[in-house]
């Protein structure tokens, strides 16, 4: 008997009603089954964050360590994350512990009996991950327009020359990455929760 957990995610005005929807049709899904529920883990819907200062993600994923959980539970694939990145970060992270992600409304999930990566999911993720690049893309192009609009009036951006950041500083920053990476995460499952170069977090390493 496969043992799974329940990730449900609420907005704030209808939390209630929207969580018990979610778990109720999740529990029948498990049932159906014969998968059995070990835990049950919500967060409400806020602003942005990482996925490393979502507290019932991060439990949830501490929790499936520990306990040889085998699938995660969602009713739809949005419950990961409030954006496509904040989703294929959360997935990547729970397929490389091997550890599925069930999706209700599409009737798919992202591991094959055999912990490899299910065809069909793989094709939903690649579009998500070309979404998730244009955005980023476009964020970036917003950002070079404005460093050029800057630098057209005067400005001046950068370092100065010669400048290096502080150990002090480096903690402050990486606070989130220096976390994981004292609680044994690797420096891969680290970068794909927190979006932090695999370079950085070497050098954080010297810090932990």
């Amino acid at each position: 008997m496969k043992k799974v957990v329940i990730f449900a995610r609420v907005s704030s005005t209808n939390g209630t009603q929207d969580y018990e929807r979610q778990i109720n049709d999740l529990q029948a899904l498990a049932s159906a089954n014969n998968w059995t529920v070990e835990a049950v883990f919500a967060e409400k819907v806020s602003g942005a964050k990482k996925n490393t200062e979502r507290t019932e993600l991060m439990n949830m994923i501490d929790y499936i360590n520990s306990h040889n959980i085998d699938k995660v539970i969602v009713t739809e694939l949005s419950r990961l994350g409030r954006d496509t990145l904040q989703v294929l970060q959360a997935i990547e992270i729970l397929n490389q512990n091997k550890v599925s992600v069930f999706i209700q409304n599409y009737n798919i999930e992202t591991l094959t009996p055999e912990g490899e990566i299910n065809p069909m999911s793989q094709f939903l993720i690649t579009i998500l991950a070309e979404v998730a690049r244009m955005e980023r893309k476009t964020i970036r192009e917003r950002v070079a327009s404005g460093y050029q609009n800057f630098r057209n009036n005067g400005g001046k951006v950068g370092r100065r020359i010669g400048y290096t950041k502080s150990d002090e500083a480096m903690r402050e920053e990486y606070a989130e990455e220096l976390r994981l990476l004292k609680r044994g995460y690797s420096l891969r499952n680290t970068s794909k929760l927190t979006g932090t170069s695999i370079n950085t977090l070497r050098k954080l390493t010297q810090l932990t």
